[in-house]
């Protein structure tokens, strides 16, 4: 590769995390905001004969501007929280919020794009660009451009309010999470917990600078403690204090309760779907996803419900009869799923999750990854050590195609820590752009939480966080390997939400084959590969209470899509209610009275998943269906490697996504190899 390529990213491009002045973000964001409102005056006031050249480019310019300030800013809040940077995080977040919503209710710059759009120029841009106009047009129909004036105040005060509530959400849940610890000093209470989760404990206890061990809420302590904790009543306390999290209810911090919060979200939402023209938030949402209509939605959930609910009920009986038979335990408690699960998954296998995590070195698993992408597309992984970072756990890649054209770059900070919020993400950080001739090479966060080295031990993976990473990493590689060079439609943006999950979810396919696992898993102490006994057992161990998986997402996407389909109070009794019938429903497991998990659901109250959890499974059919071509072709064939990156990832938003599927399938999508792959394809419908 010429030196040039390699420093095509460089740090001059890249954001100074450790030089960021929280103190003036707020001025150095209006300064910003005055020279585009200045600039877009400007160019409407000039009267211009509108074309792509002259408007959109350079209104483009000034967002993408506004983004690289924005972005890094959007970041440090979710990996490196503090009081100085909430505080200016949420002041900036309304000064945007009501920047956008001017612009995109400015009837003057709605004009000029229709101008465009009615426009011979229009026949000749080229399809993204045209996707770039038409999308456009629908965000300002959206967003109010055609509401009267008092329509249009109601509207932006219903989006501050909006945008105020969700933010507030999200940092109950962090600040809840982060307020509950349990200090022990009594070992005999640790009994059946794994030796790294033991570490881990003793590790927080020691950053606490306590005797003894302390579990938290983060995932790597919680989880762990339901899944192998033999003290019941651990398991009862943890359970409870991580379901009433950000709630009034258990013996957390009730001073972080979201009921209030959720209430006012809902709300809110459904008056701006009817100020905007649509009968409920659902229909709303709809607008810019694959699914049409509501009724299509709910199909769509039913049609996997009715092959999983028996199934899954047939799993959760199981289970019942090996714990009464096993352990003479005679009444499962919520508590108590994970734990007998654990047992049972050993007894039918001779399996855990723990059993394979030697075998999954953080840096293992990523040299793997990186084998199987340049396998699959024939890309370069490098990394830059010389790039400035958050924190040090940080490292910057950056990424190259087979004939040595950097790509782009991406942060990788994978473990968890205090002030970062849970869960596992991809967001972005630079935009691939190419408007005036210099190009601009897109860079992505990929963030997970997973269990930090302890000691002289390095991070050791679970299988099922394997997944979590490679799941990311299909996320990044939409963003990063897009030739589009519109950033409206490049990466995932201009992807409708429910589609956007298919490249991820489709990477989670190389954690189950052997040709890819070996690698993926080295013995962090020896270099051995995963033994192929061991290997059978995960295989066999696969599909254990796969329905009981399916079934509690089809709970959270079918609860989600109703609250913003049916119209309601929205009292927290009433959304209460709502969950209740649907687990009455669906769900196998029924949690107790006290359990509010609605309470810390992040991904619909303040994450972009509203009305849009049903995209997790409508996404998974899609990329079910593209991985049995490579089933079919071999799972790293070149020509259908190559297929998938030059139709599905190299294509961003820039083209409809049915279209694209279709064209590397070769035919519609089909929910067969879903089912099969879930190992309950076979099931009969109870309709």
């Amino acid at each position: 590769m010429p030196d040039n390529e390699k420093k095509m990213i460089q740090q001059a491009n890249l954001p100074y995390f450790t030089t960021i002045d929280q103190t003036s973000i707020s001025s150095d964001l209006d300064a910003i905001l005055q020279a585009n409102r200045t600039g877009i005056n400007r160019l409407l006031e000039d009267g211009l004969d509108y074309s792509w050249d002259n408007l959109i480019v350079p209104l483009e310019e000034m967002d993408d501007n506004l983004s690289k300030f924005w972005s890094p800013i959007r970041h440090l809040k979710s990996v490196a929280d503090n009081e100085l940077l909430r505080k200016a995080y949420n002041e900036c977040l309304q000064k945007i919020t009501e920047y956008y919503t001017d612009l995109m209710q400015d009837e003057r710059l709605f004009h000029a794009y229709e101008k465009i759009r009615n426009s011979a120029e229009y026949d000749d841009l080229g399809h993204a660009r045209q996707k770039v106009i038409d999308d456009n047009l629908r965000e300002f129909r959206l967003s109010g451009v055609g509401l009267d004036q008092s329509q249009k105040t109601e509207y932006k005060n219903i989006v501050q309010a909006l945008t105020k509530a969700e933010s507030r959400f999200e940092e109950n849940v962090l600040d809840a999470t982060q307020s509950w610890s349990k200090n022990i000093t009594d070992q005999a209470l640790l009994q059946g917990l794994p030796d790294s989760v033991i570490q881990l404990a003793k590790k927080n206890a020691d950053d606490r600078e306590v005797d003894g061990w302390v579990i938290t809420l983060d995932f790597p302590s919680y989880y762990p403690v339901m899944q192998y904790a033999d003290n019941a009543q651990l398991r009862h306390e943890v359970y409870e204090a991580y379901v009433t999290r950000a709630s009034s209810f258990g013996s957390g911090n009730h001073e972080f309760d979201n009921s209030k919060h959720m209430s006012e979200i809902m709300e809110l939402r459904k008056q701006k779907a009817r100020l905007l023209g649509f009968s409920n938030y659902a229909e709303y949402s709809l607008a810019r996803k694959m699914a049409k209509t509501p009724a299509e939605v709910l199909s769509f959930l039913d049609e996997l419900r009715s092959h999983s609910v028996s199934v899954a009920r047939g799993e959760y009986s199981d289970l019942e009869d090996f714990a009464k038979e096993h352990y003479q335990h005679h009444k499962l408690e919520p508590w108590d799923v994970a734990y007998f699960s654990e047992k049972l998954k050993h007894h039918k296998f001779d399996f855990t999750q723990e059993d394979v995590r030697p075998y999954f070195p953080v840096d293992s698993v990523l040299k793997g990854l990186f084998t199987i992408v340049k396998k699959l597309y024939g890309l370069e992984i490098q990394n830059m050590p010389d790039i400035d970072v958050w924190h040090p756990d940080v490292s910057f890649y950056a990424i190259s195609d087979s004939d040595g054209n950097q790509r782009g770059g991406f942060y990788l900070d994978l473990f968890a820590r205090k002030s970062k919020r849970g869960g596992a993400w991809m967001d972005e950080c630079i935009i691939r752009k190419n408007l005036s001739g210099k190009l601009q090479q897109p860079v992505a966060y990929l963030c997970c939480n997973f269990s930090p080295p302890v000691n002289d031990k390095p991070s050791l993976l679970t299988h099922d966080e394997v997944t979590t990473l490679f799941h990311e990493f299909g996320h990044g590689l939409h963003h990063m390997l897009t030739l589009v060079d519109f950033p409206p439609v490049a990466g995932i943006n201009g992807v409708p939400w429910d589609a956007v999950e298919l490249p991820s979810q489709f990477m989670e396919n190389w954690c189950w084959e052997r040709e890819s696992l070996d690698l993926i898993g080295r013995h962090y102490e020896t270099g051995d590969p995963l033994p192929e006994g061991l290997f059978d057992k995960m295989l066999k161990a696969k599909n254990f209470q796969s329905a009981m998986q399916m079934v509690r997402q089809l709970e959270f996407s079918t609860f989600d899509f109703r609250l913003h389909f049916e119209d309601s109070d929205y009292s927290s009794e009433s959304i209460q209610h709502l969950l209740d019938d649907v687990r009455r429903e669906t769900a196998v497991i029924i949690p107790p009275e006290y359990n509010r998990f609605q309470n810390s659901f992040t991904h619909i109250f303040s994450g972009g998943y509203a009305a849009g959890y049903y995209s997790y499974k409508w996404a998974e059919v899609l990329s079910a269906d593209a991985f049995s071509k490579f089933e079919e072709n071999g799972i790293f064939d070149h020509d259908t490697g190559r297929q998938f990156l030059t139709t599905i990832l190299e294509q961003g938003g820039s083209r409809d996504a049915y279209e694209l599927f279709v064209e590397f399938r070769g035919r519609d999508p089909s929910i067969i190899p879903l089912l099969r792959h879930a190992g309950i394809e076979t099931q009969p419908q109870n309709h």
